[in-house]
C-alpha cells in the first residue's frame, strides 16, 4: 500500500531586474493538489494575457479526487487554453503564447503536464532530477546528438522554443506520472530561475528547508544574479501523513 503523503507548498513571483512587468503567473490549489507555473510570450500585453487566462482556466478546473480523471481534465483544460490564445492572437494579430508547466498530486502519485521550457524537478534524498524536458532548438539538437548536453545551458539559441499553449492552432502536451515519497520536495520554475541558476545550488536551497524559504530564497539567488528575466519559483514540500490513534482505541 502507497503511503498518503500531504503536501505544504508555497511560491513567489517577481518581475526581475530588467523587465519592466511580469508576464509569469502561477497557482496553488493546494486543496486539489494542483499547481501551476506559466510564463507568458509576445510581449508585456499579450504575454501576461495568455499566462493569466491559462492559470484562469486552471483555477476553475473541476477535480473529482480520481487522478487520471483530474488529469485528463487538466490536459483538456490546457487544449482550450490553447484554442482561446490562439483565436486571441489570430483577431488581434499578435503572437501571444505561453510555456507551462502543471503539477497534480493525489494520495502518493503525482503528474505532471507542460509545454515549453518551464520546469518541474524533484528533489529526493538530495538528490535534484528534472522531470520534465525542455521544447527548445537547442533541447532537440542535444536529443539528435548535435550538441553535447554540457553545451546545452547557456547556448545562445536557448531562447528558441518550440511549443508553447497559444502558439499554433494544435497543441501537444507531454505529461509524466510517477509515485511520491515521503520527503520529496518539488519545484516549478520559469527560465527566470533555471536560466541563472544551475541544479547544484537549486538542490541545495531545496533541501533542508520549508516551501516559504525555498521559494523565497530561489527567486532572491535569481535576483543575486541579475534576474534579466521574470521568475517564478513554486516548492511542494511532500510529508508522510500520521495516523493518530488515541488511548485505548
Amino acid at each position: 500500500m502507497m503511503q498518503a503523503i500531504r503536501c505544504r507548498a508555497a511560491g513567489v513571483t517577481d518581475p526581475g531586474l530588467v523587465r519592466s512587468a511580469n508576464e509569469d503567473a502561477m497557482l496553488l490549489r493546494d486543496d486539489a493538489g494542483l499547481w501551476v507555473v506559466a510564463d507568458g510570450m509576445g510581449g508585456h500585453k499579450d504575454g501576461e494575457v495568455a499566462s493569466g487566462m491559462i492559470v484562469s482556466e486552471m483555477a476553475t478546473a473541476p477535480m473529482t479526487g480520481a487522478f487520471d480523471v483530474d488529469l485528463e481534465t487538466l490536459a483538456d483544460v490546457l487544449h482550450r487554453a490553447n484554442a482561446a490564445i490562439y483565436d486571441m492572437g489570430q483577431q488581434t494579430g499578435g503572437r501571444a503564447g505561453s510555456t507551462v508547466v502543471v503539477l497534480l498530486v493525489q494520495g502518493a502519485r503525482l503528474g505532471c503536464l507542460w509545454a515549453g521550457d518551464s520546469r518541474i524537478y524533484l528533489l529526493r534524498d538530495r538528490l535534484l532530477v528534472q522531470l520534465t524536458r525542455d521544447h527548445t532548438q537547442v533541447q532537440e539538437m542535444a536529443d539528435r546528438g548535435l550538441l553535447q548536453p554540457h553545451d546545452v545551458k547557456g547556448h545562445p539559441m536557448g531562447h528558441l522554443i518550440t511549443r508553447a499553449v497559444g502558439v499554433e492552432p494544435e497543441l501537444l502536451v507531454d505529461a509524466v506520472v510517477d509515485d511520491l515519497q515521503p520527503g520529496d520536495v518539488i519545484l516549478l520554475c520559469s527560465d527566470g530561475l533555471h536560466g541563472v541558476a544551475d541544479e547544484t545550488e537549486i538542490a541545495a536551497i531545496l533541501a533542508g528547508r520549508d516551501a516559504d524559504a525555498a521559494s523565497a530564497a530561489l527567486v532572491a539567488l535569481a535576483r543575486q544574479r541579475g534576474a534579466p528575466d521574470n521568475v517564478t519559483a513554486v516548492c511542494v514540500v511532500c510529508e508522510e501523513v500520521t495516523a493518530l490513534r488515541l488511548a485505548g482505541a
